[in-house]
């Protein structure tokens, strides 16, 4: 990593603290702004340190998917859906071009976290699709989107163990914020507690992703 790349990391990380200040309060460009500002500063990281293209794109795509998801409406939430089905495919891609492993080695490579995650892709049907309206299918690709980025990340060698990790952070953010989105009700206590806890998942798993890819 560059000396630019780290300051346009450490930025990340420090802008991420400024939404869970903002997270529980109305909707508004100043949210916005915040929730989108880290993993922008994220893509800037990786674009300073001539990462992989796949990288670089990801994160933008993250930062477009956080846009989306701080403004109201369906529309917008199926535009962060889009994005982040998008950032799952690019990380699979780029997980399995540096393992040169096939997808479905990640089950003999590391079985139980294989098997683990194709367990949480299956179980939603049970507690997630019958809540899920019409966005049904839509959450369904998306799951077996992000299952496929989670069994590719298990096929990095073990040097990668953070994007491993991050990984595994990022499929756990996803599963709170199915919850905090279709069971938990609008003004349920548990709303704010599962957003700090769904934004600390995120950003966790995106710096550990980008900081193993970065220095190997």
């Amino acid at each position: 990593m560059t000396t630019t790349s780290i300051a346009f990391f450490i930025a990340g990380l420090i802008s991420a603290l400024g939404h869970l200040w903002l997270a529980p309060r109305p909707v508004s460009a100043q949210r916005s702004l915040v929730k989108t500002l880290p993993l922008a500063l994220f893509a800037l990281s990786a674009f300073a340190a001539a990462a992989h293209p796949f990288l670089i794109m990801a994160l933008l795509l993250s930062a477009a998917g956080d846009l989306a998801l701080s403004r109201p409406g369906r529309r917008m939430f199926l535009y962060g859906l889009a994005c982040f089905a998008l950032v799952h495919v690019l990380y699979a891609l780029l997980f399995l071009s540096l393992s040169e492993q096939p997808i479905w080695a990640a089950f003999g490579l590391a079985t139980l976290p294989a098997l683990a995650m194709l367990a949480l892709a299956v179980s939603t049907e049970l507690w997630l699709q019958p809540h899920a309206g019409s966005l049904r299918w839509p959450v369904r690709i998306y799951i077996v989107l992000i299952g496929a980025m989670m069994l590719s990340a298990l096929t990095l060698p073990g040097e990668m163990r953070l994007a491993i990790w991050g990984a595994a952070a990022f499929v756990a953010s996803d599963a709170v914020l199915a919850v905090e989105r279709f069971r938990l009700g609008a003004h349920s206590r548990w709303r704010t507690p599962a957003q700090v806890v769904l934004w600390g998942l995120y950003i966790g798993g995106q710096a550990l992703i980008l900081r193993s890819l970065l220095v190997h």
